[in-house]
């Protein structure tokens, strides 16, 4: 088997669990943000016995996981352009950097867009400001299975929400009119996502579903997805991953609405013979929980992640690599609910030196600090043996 026939890499971001604010942060009012570190504290301390074996402690100092011995690749890694949502951070994970930040609307959206969304939708539209989803649910469900009009409403990123119940409009209508809000949020409006939140239950008990689907924009530049499959490597989207990069680099998407599909998918594609990049969101730590400043429920979602990646951690073969990271930060002790501009935690492990420990050896990790974009090249190193010179990024491991 060649090289690249053998080679195997996953590369799994937990959403939302940043480690430090960034040097720029204060720009974003996100100074002095740390969400894992922050949460720790919250809840007494974390117990996520594989991520501390790999490093996580060695990161920075984090109550309840200790500096280990002898960790594997870990350090942190900063974005080199603007923004702190989901697609500034998965992009420049796959090296695409953004010249400017995407449009948001603290404001809400301007009237005369408005007119527009609701003529090319048919629908009209309440809410419109900023709101956590949840609470724009609970506190305008009741007015929109009255009267049918979307809830429509954003955040601090560059975002368009619109929520419907299902009874009241069918998930299918709720997706053409996110693709209808999509075509008309381009040019200067052009939003990083539109994103469709139907949801369910009667006043007082609503609760989205699993259908969210996110209309991204197209990546603005060329991504190491892409050159991976020009090299003719698989690349298999776990979750949002292929809403995010809007398909493009990614050959197979596979279901992740929540943590334990996602996970699923994941030891179900490690099962299967071949090679190619496994790139998974696990989605509750941001979603469900980092939004809602639900800090023992964030912990609960650390735990699960922890476990699923022992259980990896036992199935990988002698040529693969796994990376463990996030995207940006949602700290639970900042002041609002929006994310945060933070570091992103780089914990990788390869099969070889995953099998050199069980016979008595050392891991034999380093410490590395850098851009987003590392990831990328590393998988692309690693899966290919070469480089895309043209994109930001080197890799961390040969």
């Amino acid at each position: 088997m060649s090289r690249t026939g053998a080679r195997r890499a996953i590369v799994l971001v937990a959403d939302a669990c940043g480690v430090g604010a960034l040097p720029d942060a204060a720009r974003y009012g996100d100074e002095g943000t740390n969400t894992l570190g922050h949460l720790a504290e919250a809840v007494g301390g974390l117990r996520l016995p594989s991520m501390q074996a790999l490093g996580l402690g060695s990161i920075i100092p984090l109550e309840g996981v200790p500096a280990a011995e002898d960790p594997a690749i870990h350090g942190r890694l900063h974005a080199l352009g603007p923004g702190k949502d989901s697609i500034a951070g998965h992009w420049e994970l796959m090296g695409v950097v953004q010249e400017r930040a995407m449009p948001t609307y603290p404001a809400g959206f301007p009237p005369q867009l408005v007119s527009e969304l609701v003529a090319a939708m048919g629908r009209d539209v309440i809410c419109n400001r900023p709101d956590n989803g949840l609470a724009a649910i609970e506190e305008f469900g009741a007015e929109h299975l009255r009267t049918g009009a979307l809830i429509l409403y954003t955040s601090q990123d560059s975002v368009l929400q619109l929520a419907a119940h299902v009874e009241k409009v069918p998930a299918s209508e709720l997706y053409s009119a996110c693709a209808a809000a999509r075509s008309v949020m381009s040019g200067e409006h052009a939003v990083g996502r539109v994103i469709a939140r139907p949801f369910r239950g009667s006043p007082g008990s609503f609760e989205r579903t699993e259908g969210r689907r996110d209309y991204a924009l197209a990546p603005s530049g060329r991504s190491y997805l892409e050159e991976l499959q020009d090299a003719g490597v698989q690349v298999h989207g776990v979750g949002k991953i292929g809403d995010l990069f809007a398909g493009v680099g990614v050959s197979c998407s596979h279901p992740g609405a929540s943590n334990a599909r996602a996970l699923d998918s994941i030891e179900e594609l490690m099962e299967q013979p071949g090679s190619g990049l496994v790139f998974a969101n696990l989605i509750e730590t941001d979603q469900i929980y980092g939004h809602r400043k639900d800090v023992q429920g964030f912990a609960r979602a650390l735990v699960e992640i922890d476990r699923s990646l022992a259980s990896m951690l036992v199935r990988m073969r002698e040529g693969d690599l796994l990376v463990l990271t996030a995207d940006h930060g949602v700290d639970p002790a900042h002041a609002g609910t929006d994310h945060t501009r933070e570091y992103a935690p780089l914990l990788a492990v390869t099969g070889e030196m995953l099998a050199r420990r069980s016979a008595g050896g050392r891991l034999d990790g380093h410490r590395h600090d850098g851009p987003l974009a590392d990831v990328g090249a590393t998988v692309l190193a690693w899966l290919t043996a070469r480089e895309a010179g043209d994109l930001p990024g080197a890799a961390f491991i040969s």
